[in-house]
């Protein structure tokens, strides 16, 4: 399994204008092949913070979510928003294991 973790510091009002087309990209990427997860959270000491979590099947299944049309949507709405990705990184791992 791939995770995806990422980064990203927005401008002032960048998360109430994107909205829409930040839950779309969530909303498309979930209904993904290959998509384990895929979710945003707003970092609660710092609001300007949006942190991505995503896991994919393998690298065949993160190339093709990078191939969709939503993607291509997605950088383009980007394009017009104040946003700077801070960290890109992915890793493999295993299917984890429960913590108990």
């Amino acid at each position: 399994m791939l995770i995806v973790l990422a980064e990203a510091k927005l401008g002032a009002g960048t998360l109430e204008a994107g909205r829409e087309v930040l839950s779309t990209m969530v909303y498309e990427s979930r209904k993904e092949e290959g998509c384990v997860s895929y979710t945003y959270a707003q970092d609660l000491l710092d609001p300007t913070k949006l942190i991505i979590v995503e896991k994919w099947d393998d690298d065949a299944a993160l190339a093709f979510h990078f191939a969709t049309p939503h993607m291509a949507t997605f950088q383009g709405a980007l394009a017009g928003l104040d946003v700077t990705i801070t960290e890109l990184k992915k890793y493999q791992a295993d299917d984890g294991s429960p913590l108990s």
